[in-house]
């Protein structure tokens, strides 16, 4: 297979991706049934909620559209996998997320992300990130993942987290050790400085992620 075919394969394929995610993230009335029905009527009050909150931020400013997104997620509830599916490590899709009403820091962060891709954010612009997260005054550290937002390439990223809800550069947040990072379309390792690009997103809890939007 020559190098321009396989390109093309690559890009359609992050495009399909892209629309299948957009096109099932859309909020209809047969949608908001179906989520009345297997989560409650509480559920489909949160729904509403993120929908009003994403209708009255589509003209936002980039910085509103964060926090608006951030703040709306923040307020659902902490549950770790274990204790909310059962499961080690399950990565909900944003309408389980809201649907359940719990969740765990992965879930917040891919709830926001596919929220500001919606809103029209740039998926370049947008990394899911694995960090150690270290608390104040402990020695420990833990496995954290949050969103991050960069304006341009190379730029310090604003993070959108759910243990810290104010939105902060990443040089204002020393409790954070970047791991590594990923989108829909790639996936970065993380250096002293910055990071750098070692290919397409491939990890398998986003597979099975993508195959249940």
């Amino acid at each position: 297979m020559n190098k321009v075919l396989l390109k093309s394969i690559l890009i359609i394929s992050v495009i399909t991706i892209g629309i299948v995610a957009s096109s099932n993230f859309t909020l209809t009335s047969e949608k908001l049934s179906k989520i009345e029905k297997k989560y409650g009527s509480s559920a489909k009050i949160r729904v509403e909620l993120w929908d009003s909150m994403m209708e009255s931020s589509k003209n936002e400013k980039i910085l509103n559209k964060l926090k608006n997104v951030n703040d709306f997620f923040n307020k659902i509830k902490y549950k770790s996998d274990l204790s909310h599916w059962k499961k080690k490590d399950y990565w909900a899709t944003p309408f389980e997320f809201m649907g359940t009403g719990a969740g765990d820091c992965e879930d917040y962060a891919i709830a926001k992300y596919f929220s500001l891709r919606e809103l029209g954010v740039p998926d370049e612009k947008l990394r899911i990130t694995y960090v150690t997260y270290k608390r104040t005054n402990s020695k420990y550290e833990q496995a954290h993942m949050v969103l991050t937002y960069y304006h341009k390439p190379g730029a310090t990223p604003v993070v959108l987290d759910n243990i810290n809800k104010t939105l902060k550069l990443a040089t204002k947040r020393p409790d954070l050790k970047p791991v590594y990072s990923f989108n829909a379309t790639g996936l970065w390792q993380a250096k002293n400085r910055g990071s750098v690009k070692v290919g397409s997103n491939n990890l398998r809890s986003w597979k099975d992620l993508m195959s249940r939007f």
